[in-house]
């Protein structure tokens, strides 16, 4: 008989497990460099660098404008703002679903030909064997009595094999989702660019430019000539998202940074030495974003057939329903962000340049959490896709606890950073002060925010996206309320605590369909996980 509290006793039917403790798994290694380890880095460091790099190139850019004068920095300012948030919400839903899509579908194309190189070589072991048998029971020989035959010789198997392997090798993959999105980035891109074209001025009235303002003709010429740069700019987002999905995060690194370079040096010379002012900077950054379109293009023609053999096969209903749920998404997440600066701005220019500079701080710093996302993204949907969710486990836990200890460290970051860097940004006394007042909240929430873009990642890489957008627009509803609610009774703080509640809620769904074990997440109850 077994005593009472020997756990051996219970049959492993009886003890459930716990979803919600699978983030702490294997806590003590969140630091240890072995397999999992140094596959999340080496794609999360280059991706965001070649997030970051865009920002660090947009304010060399300000630099350069920053010469030319006020009227001229608002202008492009306020152009920028309307070209960046028309690209955020066309084609963001895109890149993610893409991403998990082409990794999915890499994947099982990989699995599908292992399984025939696995069959092919117990064929022809199978037919080795059956010589062997032949010969010793004297149903065969080496040489046959009849001379009119030819004598069969068996094939050379391993050379045959090795130059198979080769030509394997240097086979292009057929990925149908790479060419979808190809195909749906330059049409967004296009009709972005109409878009922004023929509505350029209203669209800057409604950013508060009025008609007769010094500001609306620079702004204006600039819009325009920029948004003949978004069919280039979205087809290489939607081709930064296939990379991706190869867990590629390395070749959009170098594209990006040859754009930028390429922009930086162009930037002078039309601005300054030819004289086109504002329209020069426009055209600079159109140039690059073609630049980086041709970059992306002729390395992916010569990893992916860009075209496959049936049009019919385009996978456009799938893209579209999920970029749909996503598009839902990033609206919402758009509006909540919008608010909180539209409120800042009823409380007039002085909080309004506060919450502005703690505001870009504050979602800049994001941008290494975001690469963790993108890491894990790659890696559990081929983790899916294999069903290895060994592999899906160790992946969710190690990237999430990564992402908590980068919020702990750009916490005090970015609390000493605007602290004493305060004046960096403005020499205004009241600014400082409210700088001073938001400087809790910026640099607390860095560990919240941390988590929530990492947990992005970690459900889009699930395939989950009707939970992501629908999860989204429930925390947008109770956000918005707080957002207004807050702002209304408790100004500059109460928009900072507003937009805490925000990123705390984000995080909490984000972290629920894990800890509660539904959806994809199944498994962890020992169920079988549903396709999303």
């Amino acid at each position: 008989m077994t005593e009472t509290g020997d756990l051996t006793s219970v049959p492993t039917s009886v003890i459930k497990p716990i979803p919600f403790l699978v983030i702490f798994k294997d806590l003590t290694h969140v630091f240890s460099m072995d397999a999992i380890g140094r596959e999340i880095l080496s794609m999360a460091f280059p991706a965001a660098l070649a997030l970051a790099s865009d920002p660090i190139a947009s304010l060399i850019d300000t630099a350069f404008i920053g010469r030319l004068g006020a009227v001229e920095l608002a202008a492009v300012g306020v152009s920028i703002a309307i070209f960046n948030q028309a690209s955020r919400i066309t084609i963001f839903p895109i890149v993610s679903v893409t991403t998990s899509f082409v990794a999915e579908e890499d994947t099982m194309e990989k699995m599908m030909k292992e399984e025939e190189a696995k069959k092919a070589k117990l064929q022809v072991h199978a037919d080795t064997l059956a010589v062997q048998d032949s010969l010793e029971k004297g149903i065969a020989s080496p040489t046959s009595n009849n001379t009119n035959q030819p004598q069969q010789t068996p094939a050379p198997v391993t050379k045959s094999s090795s130059g198979s392997n080769k030509a394997n090798k240097k086979e292009k993959k057929t990925i149908k989702s790479a060419s979808t999105a190809m195909i749906i980035g330059l049409i967004l891109g296009l009709v972005q660019a109409i878009v922004l074209i023929f509505s350029s001025k209203v669209l800057l009235g409604v950013m508060g430019v009025k008609p007769d303002s010094a500001v609306l003709s620079p702004a204006h010429k600039f819009l325009t000539i920029r948004s003949l740069g978004a069919p280039a700019l979205l087809l290489s987002l939607s081709m930064q998202g296939i990379f991706r999905g190869f867990k590629d995060t390395k070749t959009p690194l170098y594209a990006t940074l040859v754009a930028d370079i390429i922009n930086i040096i162009l930037d002078p010379i039309f601005i300054f030495v030819l004289r086109l002012g504002v329209s020069g900077a426009a055209i600079a950054h159109v140039i690059s974003q073609y630049f980086m379109t041709l970059i992306l293009f002729i390395r992916l023609a010569k990893k992916v057939n860009l075209m496959p053999p049936n049009f019919g096969e385009l996978q456009f209903g799938k893209f579209l329903r999920n970029g749909s749920l996503l598009l839902a998404r990033t609206i919402a997440v758009t509006f909540c962000q919008t608010l909180a600066a539209a409120m800042a701005a009823r409380l007039g220019a002085t909080p309004m340049a506060a919450f502005q500079i703690c505001l870009q701080v504050w979602l800049t710093t994001s941008l290494l959490a975001d690469g963790l996302a993108v890491a894990g993204q790659a890696i559990l949907a081929c983790s899916f896709a294999e069903k290895d969710f060994n592999k899906v486990t160790a992946a969710a836990s190690r990237v999430l606890q990564m992402g908590f200890v980068l919020g702990l460290g750009l916490s005090v970051f970015v609390g000493l950073g605007l602290y004493f860097g305060a004046g960096v940004f403005s020499k205004d006394p009241t600014v400082i002060h409210l700088i001073a007042i938001g400087i809790p909240f910026v640099a607390a929430t860095q560990p919240i925010n941390s988590l929530a873009f990492v947990l992005d990642g970690v459900n889009f890489g699930a395939s989950d996206f009707a939970y992501t957008a629908y999860s989204m627009v429930g925390v947008a509803a109770v956000s918005i309320a707080a957002i207004i609610y807050m702002a209304k009774f408790n100004g500059f703080l109460g928009i900072w605590i507003a937009l805490t509640i925000y990123m705390g809620l984000r995080a909490i769904t984000g972290i629920a369909r894990i800890a509660t074990g539904t959806g994809p997440w199944r498994y962890l109850r020992g169920r079988s996980p549903l396709s999303s």
